[in-house]
């Protein structure tokens, strides 16, 4: 079982590591380009591989259940990102509406969880991380109110893409971040977040002014 257990870390470290260079391409090409397209399908392939293997370590091997709340926040943001950029409607699905309560109840298996136990890490982690998978949960619901026609008039679709895909990116920078520097904790693994969130407004302010393909390089 450990040689099993040391596997699953070395995979998940590799694809996450692969995942965050994948990510840094994605970010920094064209976008709706062809190395942009290409680089965003191979990270959302391996951010499920992250995601399956930090479940391993959770379930299986029964290692730190915060990685539940991390994974699901990662793993819910890549999957809504994009079902949004495929779909490029507001108009309610099944497997969406599926996926958001799934993740509700998740949360609150983690909620249960440390209720139980007491705090045992970093409050503005634990608070920030499970208020953005809150946030995001909610806006997904709340969407389906947005007439459609107004949804797709004013392009919304492009807006939750951006906040979703570098939101993934956020969510894996913090969780290698707080791994590899360790001792510098809660910094290591909140200012990614913080900085992941002024690269998220300045992209749909650029969007906004520019439109989707003058981004460049």
């Amino acid at each position: 079982m450990e040689i099993a257990h040391k596997l699953n870390i070395l995979a998940h470290i590799i694809t996450g590591a692969i995942a965050l260079l994948l990510g840094i391409i994605a970010l920094t090409a064209i976008k709706g380009g062809k190395t942009h397209n290409k680089t965003g399908r191979y990270f959302l392939k391996l951010i499920a591989i992250v995601i399956a293997t930090s479940l391993m370590g959770v379930f299986i091997f029964g290692r730190n259940t915060f990685l539940l709340v991390i994974t699901v926040l990662s793993g819910y943001v890549s999957f809504s990102g994009y079902r949004v950029l495929l779909l490029k409607s507001n108009i309610p699905k099944k497997i969406d509406i599926l996926a958001s309560v799934v993740s509700l109840l998740v949360l609150g298996y983690f909620l249960y969880y440390f209720k139980s136990i007491g705090m045992i890490w970093s409050p503005i982690v634990i608070y920030s991380t499970v208020g953005a998978l809150l946030f995001v949960i909610t806006y997904d619901f709340l969407k389906y109110l947005i007439p459609i026609g107004t949804y797709k008039k004013h392009r919304i679709w492009i807006y939750e893409h951006i906040y979703k895909m570098i939101s993934a990116f956020s969510a894996l920078l913090s969780a290698f971040s707080g791994t590899v520097l360790e001792k510098y904790q809660p910094h290591s693994q909140y200012i990614p977040s913080v900085l992941s969130m002024l690269l998220i407004i300045a992209f749909m302010v650029y969007v906004y002014k520019n439109g989707l393909k003058k981004i460049p390089k």
